[in-house]
């Protein structure tokens, strides 16, 4: 499995043609308490780029980004019932959904660990 982060700070982990997406710790960090998670449907259809996801903090309400494109499969129910495994777990745990990637070719403009730890450095 690879993952791969975005400079929105988003991640993807990748096995065969499913990626799961969530947040990085450093941006569960910036957000503070996560008091709400809306995540898409299953059968949703996502570009790279897009809003994917919306995740609210008592700090603020944010939008997370799908990383890639392609159809999700599954969206984590479990964050409805309990939205602080974002701060917990968030690149476990806390993910908010998986999609089948139809253009794995996006991957390439992505940044692997390294290059995301890094970035995170240089903020």
């Amino acid at each position: 499995m690879s993952r791969y982060f975005t400079q929105d700070h988003e991640w993807v982990d990748v096995d065969g043609d499913v990626g799961t997406v969530g947040i990085s710790e450093y941006a569960q960090s910036q957000l503070g308490d996560v008091v709400f998670v809306e995540v898409p449907e299953a059968g949703k259809q996502l570009t790279k780029g897009a809003d994917a996801a919306v995740v609210e903090s008592v700090k603020a309400a944010s939008d997370v980004y799908s990383p890639v494109s392609g159809t999700v499969i599954e969206g984590n129910a479990a964050l409805a019932d309990d939205s602080s495994l974002v701060n917990s777990d968030a690149e476990a745990a806390g993910w908010f959904f998986k999609l089948t990637l139809s253009d794995p070719s996006e991957l390439d403009s992505l940044m692997d660990e390294a290059a995301y730890a890094a970035f995170v450095e240089g903020l």
